[in-house]
C-alpha cells in the first residue's frame, strides 16, 4: 500500500474523498475502532455499577476516559507535528488492543478491582488521546488539499455514527455476554487498523530545508505561550471549560440513570447513550446550516439551553423513551457547542500555530468533561442522583448569563494577522 495521491476530481464534494482508498481504508479502520471505544465504554461503566455501584466510583469511569485526552492533548499534538505519523498511530492501536484484551482476560478471571478497571480505562485513553492527532493530520496527506474539508468532515462524522451506534450495540453485547464480551470485541476492533498501518509504505517527510530540528516540549510550551498572549483564545477557553464543568453531570452518570431512574438494565444504558450520539450526528449534519443562520455565542447560548432542558426532562424520570428522545434533543446541542468553540480557535488561529490551539480547546473540553464528572458523582453522592442531573441543567439553563460578562469573539472579525505571529529562529 503507497501514499500516492491521486488527481483531484473537478467538484469536490463531501463524499468525493472516499474515491481514495487509502483515505477509505483508513476511514473505515478509524471507525472500527471508534466502535470498539464506544463498546468497551459501555461494558466499563455497567461493571463498575457492579463491584463499586456508588455513584461516585461510576462517574470516574468517564474521568479516566477523559482525562487523558486532556492531560496528553498538547504532546500528541506536537508528537503528530514531530514523528512519523504512521508509527505514532500504529504504537496506539496496539495498545489499546493490548490493553482491552488484558482488561477482558481479567473479567473472565474475576479479578476486575475497581481501581484496576480505572487504571486500564486510563491507557485505552491515553491510546485515543496519542492517535487522533495523527489521525486528523493524516487526512491531509491522503487526499489533495481540495478534498481535505470534505475529508474531514467525514471524520467527524464517521467518529460521532460510532459513537452513536456503539453504545446500543455494547449495550447488547454486555446484556448477552456480560462485560467481559464487550472487551473482548473492542480488542479485536484495532485489527483493521493495525493491519492497514502495518503494511502501509508511507515515505518518509523530510523536513524544509533549513528548518530547524523541533523537540516536543519546546513547542509544547511556544503552544502554551501563545494561548496565554492571544485575549480571543484564553475567551474561547473558558467558556469551552464551563461549559462542559457544568453539563459532564449525564455523561459521567448515565449508568446509574440508566438503571435507577429508568429501571433498566445494560440494554436501556446502551440506549441512553445511543441517544445522546445519534443527537451528535444530526448536530454535526446540521452544523453548516446553523452556523450560516447564527453566531457563534448565539450558537453556545442555544445549545446550552437545549442541553439543560434535556438533563432536567431525564431527571424528572419520565421513563426510556421520553428520556431517550430528550436526549436526542440534547446531543445535538452538546455537538454544536463543541464545533463552536473549535471552529472559533481555527478562525482565531493563524496557521502556524493552529494544531496547537486546536489540541488546547480539546485538552479543555476533556478536561471538563473528566473533572466534572468526578465532581458531579461526589454531588450526587452527597443530594441524590436526580437532583445532582436536574442541579446540572438548571446550571446549563442560565449560562447565557456568562456570555453578557465574557462574550465569545465573533467569527467574522477574526484577523489572525493582528493575532502574536510566530516566533523568529533567533527567538
Amino acid at each position: 500500500m503507497t501514499d500516492t495521491v491521486p488527481a483531484a476530481p473537478r467538484k469536490p464534494s463531501t463524499l468525493s474523498p472516499l474515491a481514495h482508498r487509502l483515505y477509505l481504508a483508513l476511514l473505515l479502520a478509524s471507525f472500527a475502532s471508534n466502535l470498539g471505544n464506544a463498546i468497551q465504554s459501555v461494558g466499563a461503566s455497567w461493571l463498575m455499577t457492579s463491584i463499586a455501584p456508588a455513584a461516585d466510583m461510576v462517574a470516574l469511569v468517564q474521568t479516566a476516559t477523559s482525562l487523558p485526552i486532556a492531560l496528553f492533548a498538547l504532546i500528541a499534538g506536537a508528537v503528530a507535528d514531530l514523528y512519523d505519523r504512521r508509527k505514532v498511530m500504529l504504537t496506539a492501536q496496539i495498545g489499546m488492543a493490548s490493553a482491552s484484551l488484558l482488561l477482558a482476560g481479567l473479567s473472565f478471571a474475576g479479578l476486575v478491582t475497581p481501581w484496576t478497571l480505572l487504571a486500564l480505562t486510563f491507557l485505552l485513553g491515553s491510546g485515543v488521546a496519542l492517535f487522533n492527532p495523527s489521525m486528523q493530520v493524516t487526512v491531509g496527506d491522503v487526499v489533495p488539499r481540495a478534498e481535505l474539508a470534505g475529508a474531514v468532515s467525514l471524520n467527524i462524522l464517521g467518529f460521532n455514527v460510532a459513537r452513536s451506534l456503539g453504545p446500543a450495540i455494547g449495550g447488547g453485547i454486555v446484556a448477552i455476554g456480560g462485560s467481559s464480551a464487550a472487551f473482548v470485541v473492542n480488542g479485536f476492533s484495532y485489527v483493521a487498523a493495525i493491519a492497514i498501518l502495518a503494511f502501509w509504505r508511507r515515505p518518509p517527510a523530510s523536513p524544509p530545508a533549513g528548518a530547524p530540528k523541533r523537540r516536543i516540549l519546546p513547542a509544547v510550551l511556544e503552544g502554551l505561550r501563545y494561548v496565554r498572549a492571544a485575549a480571543p483564545i484564553r475567551t474561547i477557553l473558558v467558556r469551552a471549560a464551563i461549559f462542559t464543568l457544568g453539563g459532564s453531570a449525564a455523561w459521567g452518570l448515565m449508568p446509574l440513570v440508566a438503571r435507577d431512574l429508568v429501571g433498566g438494565g445494560p440494554s436501556a444504558f446502551g440506549m441512553l447513550l445511543s441517544g445522546l450520539g445519534l443527537g451528535a450526528v444530526i448536530g454535526a449534519l446540521m452544523s453548516t446550516a446553523v452556523r450560516h443562520r447564527f453566531s457563534n455565542e448565539g450558537i453556545i447560548r442555544g445549545a446550552g439551553i437545549v442541553f439543560g432542558a434535556a438533563c432536567l426532562i431525564v431527571a424528572a424520570q419520565p421513563g426510556l423513551a421520553i428520556s431517550f428522545v430528550a436526549l436526542v434533543v440534547g446531543g445535538a446541542g452538546w455537538v454544536q457547542a463543541l464545533s463552536g468553540f473549535s471552529v472559533a480557535g481555527q478562525m482565531w488561529s493563524p496557521r502556524w500555530i493552529v494544531g496547537r490551539v486546536a489540541a488546547t480547546i480539546n485538552a479543555v473540553v476533556f478536561g471538563g468533561l473528566a473533572i466534572g464528572s468526578w465532581l458531579w458523582g461526589h454531588i450526587a453522592e452527597s443530594i441524590g442522583l436526580a437532583p445532582a442531573i436536574a442541579t446540572s441543567g438548571a446550571l446549563m439553563l442560565v449560562l447565557p448569563l456568562v456570555g453578557l460578562a465574557l462574550p465569545l469573539p465573533r467569527n467574522e472579525d477574526a484577523d489572525p494577522d493582528r493575532m502574536p505571529q510566530a516566533p523568529t529562529a533567533a527567538g
